[in-house]
Parts: C-alpha cells; sequence; structure tokens
C-alpha cells in the first residue's frame, strides 16, 4: 500500500470516528460581503439562516476533519472558528472572529 492510500485510509477512519464536541457560541454582528449579497440576490428562496444556524450548532460543513476538530477546540479556547457549505452550487465561508464579535459570510476569492 503506497502512502497515499495510507493518508486516505487514515483521514476516512478520523472521519467516521469524529464526534462534534463544539460549545455553543454567539455569532455577533453577521456580515455579508458583496459576493454573497449577489448570489443571494439572484437565488430566490435561498435562506442563509440556516447555513449560519449549522455553523452555530457545530455543523463545519465540507471543512477537511482536522478543521473541524479545530473548530471544536475553537469553540472552547475562544479562537476563530470557519465553515465551510455549498448554497446554489457555490462554495462558501461562514467565519465567526476569536472574540465573537463579529461573523462573515463570504465567497472563498473574497477572502
Amino acid at each position: 500500500m503506497n502512502e497515499l492510500n495510507v493518508t486516505s485510509s487514515n483521514e476516512q477512519k478520523k472521519e467516521k470516528s469524529y464526534v462534534c464536541s463544539a460549545l455553543p457560541f454567539e455569532l455577533g454582528v453577521v456580515v455579508c460581503t458583496p459576493g454573497i449579497e449577489s448570489l443571494l440576490k439572484n437565488s430566490l428562496g435561498v435562506n442563509l439562516s440556516i447555513y449560519l444556524q449549522r455553523h452555530q450548532s457545530g455543523d463545519w460543513g465540507t471543512v477537511k476533519i482536522e478543521d473541524k476538530i479545530l473548530n471544536d477546540e475553537a469553540t472552547k479556547k475562544g479562537d476563530r472558528i470557519l465553515s465551510s457549505y455549498l448554497l446554489c452550487n457555490e462554495k462558501i465561508l461562514i467565519i465567526t472572529e476569536h472574540d465573537r464579535s463579529c461573523t462573515t459570510v463570504l465567497l472563498p476569492h473574497e477572502y
């Protein structure tokens, strides 16, 4: 078995055994970038609050397992939290600042 297969197998094991341990946290002021505002304007019926609820409840979306674990720890230590989701076939990021004063919703190229 080559190194790539071993790494992939280890990642799959981590993913399968992952259990979210995030603590509740505040979002602070929620702001959207121009790219997100445009996406929402052009996509009737899209509800951004669902994604904010997922973020706030510890459903980190499509980030890698290592980032999920870091996010769980960030809710306990007061570090920055980053989630990623697909919204209307577009990848979006949601970032809550370490002091919980602000949460920003943005497209990856706006990061």
